[in-house]
């Protein structure tokens, strides 16, 4: 996968990524997030969650 487009992609990989380690309740994941960690590996997840927030938009483009 690649790294985020938006500051919410980059928020709900770092979500699911706590999720897929057991740092979290999966229970406690909601729509993005929750698809998030059922699809993607954790490598994945960690490579769009470390994706830098600075120039990216609040939400992505449609």
């Amino acid at each position: 996968m690649s790294k985020a487009e938006s500051k919410r992609q980059q928020m709900a990989a770092g979500a699911a990524l706590a999720a897929k380690r057991g740092e979290k309740p999966k229970s406690s994941l909601r729509g993005a997030s929750k698809e998030m960690a059922r699809s993607m590996s954790e490598k994945e997840l960690h490579d769009m969650a470390a994706t830098r927030r600075k120039d990216l938009p609040a939400r992505a483009k449609d």
